[in-house]
């Protein structure tokens, strides 16, 4: 994203609905800039302000004016009013970051938008989560801080190198070279995203192993980690394996979704009806 030179005024609108800090008022120029390295291309600040197309030029003279009257003259909070926000055209590798960060961008890799995953939500159509496994969703990144993808791999990295199967559709192991090793793509590993998601599969066994050496990594890596746990409840709707261990790791339970298993993974054939069609 960029600021036009020409028709920013200074209001100062962008620089509070960008979820990075990245948009500030320059004390030279007094117009707003764009610190390029922390933009992470979400559009927040280009979608999220109403657009005017008001003559910068009046709208200066008039705020010059009015200030020597010692009277302010200033835009709506929600408002450009001068349509000074440039979208760039942005290529790789900078373009991954729009496709992490923009929730209406859907991930080439997946289809999905948002992170460009579902995670467990869709558990009964997709079975990520069979019988006896765990789900894992490690979110790296928060408005405010973001993530770094070399901060990622180092998480990646240690849990591959542990045997721990990463799973294969999510955007970033997409982002992958080598996926057995965790490894990530070398010319995005600078790139800065809102959030990713990192999703694992393991063995509910392996549990407790698994969540401290998470605890492990997010004291090397400098940005926000949060877990999620997903795993198949019971007949009755309950969950009386993973939830202890949990516990015992000092988690206060909340479930978040449940899966109610209205899909199914699969349409077997059995009989056609009198026009010819499958029934299932």
């Amino acid at each position: 994203m960029q600021i036009s030179d020409s028709k920013c005024v200074g209001c100062g609108n962008c620089t509070y609905v960008c979820p990075m800090g990245a948009i500030f008022i320059d004390p030279k120029t007094r117009k707003a800039s764009i610190n390029s390295d922390e933009c992470v291309e979400c559009y927040a600040c280009y979608n999220g302000l109403s657009k005017e197309h008001l003559p910068p030029k009046t709208v200066r003279f008039t705020r010059r004016i009015m200030s020597k009257l010692l009277l302010r003259f200033e835009p709506d909070p929600d408002i450009c009013p001068t349509d000074a926000l440039v979208p760039d055209e942005l290529s790789w590798p900078r373009v991954v970051r729009r496709a992490f960060s923009d929730p209406r961008v859907p991930h080439e890799s997946t289809g999905v938008t948002g992170r460009g995953t579902e995670e467990v939500k869709t558990n009964d159509v997709s079975d990520r989560v069979a019988v006896g496994m765990v789900g894992i969703t490690i979110e790296f990144g928060r408005p405010g801080v973001g993530a770094r993808f070399h901060q990622i791999q180092v998480m990646s990295m240690k849990l591959a190198g542990m045997g721990v199967k990463i799973q294969p559709k999510n955007p970033v192991t997409a982002m992958m070279t080598d996926p057995e090793k965790g490894i990530i793509r070398e010319d995005i590993l600078n790139e800065k995203v809102l959030s990713a998601i990192l999703e694992i599969t393991i063995p509910i066994a392996r549990l407790e192993e698994v969540i401290r050496a998470v605890w492990e990594v997010e004291k090397e890596i400098d940005t926000i980690v949060v877990l999620g746990v997903g795993t198949r409840c019971d007949e009755n709707g309950d969950e009386l394996v993973v939830a202890p261990v949990l516990e015992k790791l000092g988690y206060s339970l909340r479930r978040a979704k449940t899966n109610l298993g209205l899909g199914r993974t699969e349409i077997k054939l059995i009989g056609h009806n009198s026009k010819g069609a499958a029934a299932a």
